[in-house]
C-alpha cells in the first residue's frame, strides 16, 4: 500500500483515536532528524487494508476456490467484506455475510444489512451512493465505512463482540438540524441447487429479522440440523417487513440531529447453530446493544495485545506481512461447535474443503505461530486434534494414542463425510507443544498434554513399525475404508501430509500384525526420512517436556531413543554419493535416491539429526539451481527430479512450512546468512506476500505465483515465525 493511500486510510478512520495520527507523524519526524527508527504500531488504526477485503459476492454458492477474502474474528463461523470501490448500489453495508453451513461455507447476501437514509421533512432520500469517494476500510478487527452526502456524514463499523455475534455501529453526524428517518433492507441469495434453495426462510421479531434454516443433510455440500439461525438484533425500537426472500426494517421514530451534533445506532448479527447456543449469546448481544462503545474498545484492546506481540521483534519492512499473518489466523479461527469440541484454527475460510474441519499437523504448525500473540488460543489449537484422540475403549483398541487426520462438525455417524480417521499425520504435535510452552510457561498445560503426547507417540511404534527395527512408516489404518492396496497407498500418502508426492508412486503396501496375528494397520514399504526425522525431535521434546515436569527417567529415555533414531538416519537414510537425505527401502535398508530428491531430505537439519558433514551436503541441495535453489525457495522436489511439476500439489510447488523447516534447520546448523537469504527471497518473491494478497497455501518455485487455497493458516502461522526470527 502506498503511503498516500495509507495516509487518506488513516484520515478516514472517523471512530478511531485521533491521537494516533500525531503519534506517527512525530515518530516520523523523529526517524527524519536521524533518531532511532519507532518500533511497528499496535495500534490496529496503524494497518488499514493490510488485506484486501472488497468484494462482493453474486451467488450463494461460493467458487470452490473463494476469490473473495472473508473478515471473522473471534471464532464465528460467519464473515463479512467491504463493498467492491465503484459499486454504489451497495454503499450502506457489508458484504455478505459468509457463514458456514456446519462444513461448508456460503453466502446469505450480496449485502444482508444496508442502512438507508431519509430526510424525515422533506422525504427526499440522502443517497449513500451520491458519495463519489467514501472511505471504504478494513483494520485489524474492524470493517469501516464512511459517506458524506447532502451535509450527512455517516460512519459504520462491524466487529466481533463473540464467537457468534458481530456489533455494527453507525454514527450520523448533520451540518444542520434535521430529523432522518432510518431504515435498513437486504435480501436472500437464493441458492440455485436443491434441496438448499428452500432451506432458508426470513422471519421478521421484535427487535429486527431472522434467517431460519430447515434441516438438510447434503453431505458434499450443505450440512444443517434445522435449529441454525442468523439473527439481526437493533438496540432501538424497529418494525420489520418480510415479503417473500426480502425484508425491510425501519427505525420507529426519526433521528432528530442538531447542527453539527452526532446521533448513534448499533445492532448485532449473530450466526448460531443451536437454541442452546442462541441462549449463550443473549447476555454477550444485550451488552453489545446497551454498551457498544465498551464492547467495541474490549475488542480494540484485544487486538492491540495482539499486535504488540506479534509485531515485536519484527523489522518494519516485514511488520504489514506480520499483520496480515495474525488476521489471517484470527479468521480461520472457529470455536466449539458440533464436534469439535475445543478452539482452533481451520486451513482456510474461502476454500470449500477447508473450511469446517480442523486437521492434525495444520493444528500444531499453525500454533506455533498463534502462540506469538495469543498462547492461550495455541494451547486450545493443539487440543483441537487431541479432543478426538482413539483410546482403548473406541471401537479400534489397537490404535489407541492415534489422532485422526483431521476431524469436522460432524463425524460419521452424523453423516459426515470429511472426517477422517483412515491414518493420522506426522508428529509434530510435541513440538507445538514444546514452542507454546516456551511463550507462557504453562506447566499445568504440559502435564495435561503430556501423556497423550506418550501415547500418540508409542502408536506409531506399535502400528508402523513393520520390521520392529525401531524405525516406522507411513501407513494406514485398518479401517473399512482402507479396503484395496490402492486405498492404503492413498491413506499412507495423506497420512505423510505429502498427498501426490513422486516418492510414493512405486509405494509397496505391508500389512502390520500384532502378536496374536490380528491385522492392526498397514505399512508402505519405505522407512520415510522426513517422518523418523519428526519422531526424532518428538522424543527430544517429549525429553524436555518430561525433565519440566520432574521425570527424569522418562527424559532420560525419550533422549537415549531420540539419538539412536538419529543415529540410523545418519548410517541409511543419507546417501554419500549425492549427499542427500532419502526415504529407505524397508527390505535392503538402502535409500532410495534413484526417486529423486524431496524437500523432505531437508527435515533431517530441522530435527537436528544430521551430522555437520551431512549438513553441508543438505546445504549444497537447497541452494543447487538444478535442485531445490529455484526462484522461489524451497520447492517440495528437486527440478531435476522425476515426477517434478511446478504446479501440482506436492510434485513441485513451494510449501511455506517445508521451506520454514528448512530455514530453520539451516540456521540450527550455523547457516544463519543463507537462512536470512532463502527467507528473504521467499517473502519478496512470492505473490503479493507483501502487498495486500491473501496468503496462499502454495506457490509455483519457478515464477512465485501463489497456488490452490487462499488466506492459508499454516503459511501465515510460519511467516509470522520467520519475520520475527530470520528476516532482517
Amino acid at each position: 500500500m502506498s503511503v498516500v493511500r495509507r495516509l487518506a486510510c488513516l484520515a478516514g478512520a472517523v471512530l478511531l483515536s485521533t491521537g494516533l495520527v500525531t503519534a506517527d507523524v512525530a515518530a516520523s519526524t523523529a526517524a527524519d532528524r536521524g533518531g532511532p527508527p519507532a518500533p511497528p504500531s499496535a495500534e490496529p488504526s496503524a494497518w488499514p487494508d493490510v488485506l484486501d477485503l472488497h468484494g462482493t459476492p453474486t451467488s450463494a454458492e461460493p467458487p470452490e476456490f473463494n476469490p473473495l477474502n472473508a473478515f471473522s474474528d473471534a471464532g464465528a463461523w460467519h464473515g463479512y467484506g467491504l463493498p467492491t470501490p465503484g459499486d454504489r448500489r451497495l454503499a450502506g453495508g457489508f458484504t455478505g455475510p459468509l457463514y458456514l453451513a456446519q462444513e461448508y461455507p456460503w453466502y446469505l447476501s450480496s449485502e444482508f444489512t444496508r442502512i438507508r437514509l431519509r430526510d424525515a421533512d422533506t422525504g427526499q432520500p440522502v443517497d449513500l451512493g451520491a458519495d463519489p469517494h467514501p472511505r471504504l476500510v478494513s483494520y485489524p478487527g474492524a470493517l469501516e465505512q464512511s459517506y458524506d452526502v447532502d451535509g450527512v456524514h455517516l460512519t459504520l463499523r462491524l466487529q466481533f463482540t463473540g464467537n457468534r455475534t458481530a456489533l455494527v455501529q453507525a454514527r450520523l453526524r448533520s451540518d444542520r438540524p434535521r430529523r432522518l428517518e432510518v431504515g435498513w433492507d437486504g435480501s436472500l441469495l437464493t441458492p440455485a441447487r436443491t434441496p438448499v434453495r428452500d432451506a432458508l426462510a426470513l422471519a421478521a421479531t421484535g427487535r429486527g429479522v431472522a434467517v431460519d434454516f430447515a434441516r438438510v443433510r447434503d453431505t458434499w455440500n450443505f450440512m444443517t440440523s434445522g435449529a441454525e439461525r442468523f439473527e439481526v438484533r437493533h438496540a432501538e425500537p424497529v418494525t420489520t417487513t418480510v415479503t417473500g426472500s426480502s425484508y425491510s426494517t425501519v427505525l420507529r421514530t426519526p433521528l432528530a440531529l442538531p447542527a453539527g451534533g452526532t446521533r448513534d445506532l448499533a445492532w448485532t448479527e449473530t450466526y448460531t447453530f443451536t437454541a442452546a447456543e442462541r441462549t449463550a449469546q443473549n447476555p454477550v448481544v444485550d451488552r453489545a446493544l446497551h454498551q457498544p462503545h465498551q464492547a467495541a474498545d474490549e475488542v480494540r484492546q484485544r487486538w492491540r495485545r495482539y499486535l504488540g506481540s506479534a509485531l515485536s521483534g519484527v523489522p518494519a519492512e516485514y511488520a504489514g506481512l506480520a499483520v496480515k499473518s495474525v488476521q489471517t489466523l484470527v479468521t480461520n479461527w472457529r470455536s466449539p461447535a458440533g464436534e469439535l469440541a475445543s478452539d482452533g484454527i481451520t486451513p482456510s475460510l474461502t476454500y470449500k474443503w477447508f473450511a469446517g474441519g480442523f486437521w492434525a499437523w495444520d493444528s500444531w504448525k499453525t500454533a506455533v505461530g498463534v502462540a506469538q500473540f495469543d498462547p492461550a488460543l495455541a494451547e486450545s489449537t493443539i487440543r483441537s486434534a487431541f479432543d478426538h484422540q482413539l483410546t482403548a475403549g473406541s471401537a479400534r483398541p489397537q490404535d489407541a494414542g492415534m489422532v485422526p487426520d483431521c476431524v469436522f462438525y460432524n463425524d460419521p455417524t452424523q453423516g459426515g463425510g470429511n472426517w477422517n480417521e483412515r491414518n493420522s499425520k506426522p508428529p509434530l504435535a510435541g513440538w507445538a507443544v514444546w514452542e507454546v510452552f516456551q511463550r507462557n510457561g504453562d506447566l499445568r498445560f504440559l502435564a495435561d498434554m503430556y501423556p497423550k503426547l506418550v501415547a500418540f507417540h508409542d502408536w506409531w511404534y506399535r502400528t508402523r513399525d513393520h520390521d520392529r527395527n525401531g524405525i516406522a512408516e507411513y501407513g494406514a489404518t485398518a479401517d473399512p475404508q482402507n479396503a484395496t492396496p490402492a486405498d492404503i497407498r492413498q491413506a499412507a500418502a495423506w497420512e505423510s501430509g505429502m498427498d501426490n508426492a513422486p516418492r510414493f508412486d512405486r509405494s509397496g503396501v505391508l500389512t502390520n500384525t500384532d502378536p496374536t496375528g490380528r491385522v492392526i494397520g498397514y505399512s508402505l514399504d519405505q522407512e520415510s526420512v522426513d517422518l523418523n526425522a519428526y519422531l526424532a525431535a518428538d522424543e527430544r521434546y517429549l525429553a524436555r517436556i518430561a525433565a519440566a515436569l520432574g521425570r527424569p527417567a522418562d527424559a532420560v529415555r525419550f533422549g537415549a531413543q531420540s539419538e539412536r533414531v538419529a543415529a540410523w538416519l545418519r548410517e541409511h537414510a543419507f546417501d554419500p554419493a549425492s549427499g542427500y537425505y532419502y526415504d529407505v527401502d524397508v527390505a535392503t535398508k538402502r535409500p532410495l535416491a534413484e526417486r529423486g530428491m524431496g524437500i523432505e531430505g531437508a527435515i533431517p537439519l530441522w530435527a537436528g539429526v544430521a551430522s555437520p558433514p551431512q549438513a553441508e551436503g543438505v546445504r549444497r541441495a537447497l541452494f543447487d539451481p538444478h535442485a531445490f535453489g529455484t526462484y522461489l525457495p524451497f520447492p517440495t522436489v528437486s527440478v531435476s527430479a522425476p515426477g517434478f511439476d511446478q504446479t501440482a500439489y506436492w510434485r513441485g510447488p513451494n510449501w511455506l512450512d517445508q521451506t520454514y523447516f528448512a530455514i530453520s534447520g539451516l540456521t540450527d546448523y550455523g547457516y544463519r546468512p543463507d537462512a536470512t537469504r532463502a527467507a528473504t527471497a521467499l517473502v519478496r518473491r512470492a505473490d503479493g506476500l507483501l502487498g495486500d494478497e491473501p496468503i496462499g497455501e502454495n506457490y509455483d518455485p519457478l515464477v512465485g505465483t501463489r497456488l490452490n487455497s487462499s488466506n492459508f493458516s499454516w503459511s501465515a502461522s510460519v511467516l509470522l515465525v520467520l519475520a520475527k526470527s530470520t528476516l532482517r
